[in-house]
């Protein structure tokens, strides 16, 4: 992907979490380890740890990323420096397509104010329900607005065989499709079943 330095996977220091490590070691990607609870400092100490000025989240549970979004997302970060830009505020877009960018400076600013277990679990709740704290950017789908909600996050068992159906039905890698394109795939799946 364009304009992207790095890649890392923000994962617990809980045991359970040692497969996705072990398997970051295998494939060479990089990986940092934190608090299985306080998910907002593990976040904020990987990209303090490699040094981020910036910090695109994306949950592991969204598995059909829109590169081209992102792209677009980057690009409007460039030109006006917010401290967030995010795809996320009135879920506009399908769940599980969720692009959060972060000015990792900010954050750090911004950290200490995260006192309640919400704002810790969910790295930017505080963010948004504290719109003023800072200069934002928030993406709104005009492209498909009747993909609003739908569930593309593997949340489930079911969620994971459903996605796997869209996955086998693609001709190239899935990373070349748009949410439009999924979406409209979803859309023929559950008309077949």
């Amino acid at each position: 992907m364009q304009n992207l330095d790095d890649f890392i996977v923000a994962t617990s220091i809980n045991t359970t979490d040692q497969p996705i490590v072990d398997y970051c070691i295998k494939n060479q990607i990089k990986y940092f380890r934190g608090s299985l609870e306080n998910v907002a400092e593990r976040f904020l100490h990987a990209g303090l740890k490699f040094h981020y000025d910036y910090a695109i989240r994306v949950n592991g549970d969204n598995l059909f990323l829109d590169h081209k979004l992102i792209s677009e997302m980057i690009s409007v970060l460039d030109l006006n420096h917010y401290d967030l830009v995010s795809n996320v505020k009135d879920r506009t877009f399908p769940k599980g397509i969720s692009v959060e960018i972060v000015n990792i400076n900010f954050y750090k600013k911004l950290f200490n104010e995260f006192n309640h277990s919400k704002y810790q679990e969910h790295v930017t709740n505080y963010m948004y329900e504290y719109p003023d704290c800072g200069n934002f950017y928030h993406f709104i789908n005009h492209t498909l607005p009747h993909a609003a909600g739908a569930q593309l996050a593997i949340d489930t068992e079911n969620d994971f065989t459903f996605a796997s159906q869209i996955l086998n039905s693609f001709k190239k890698d899935h990373t070349k499709y748009g949410f439009e394109d999924v979406f409209k795939r979803m859309i023929e799946i559950k008309r077949l079943h």
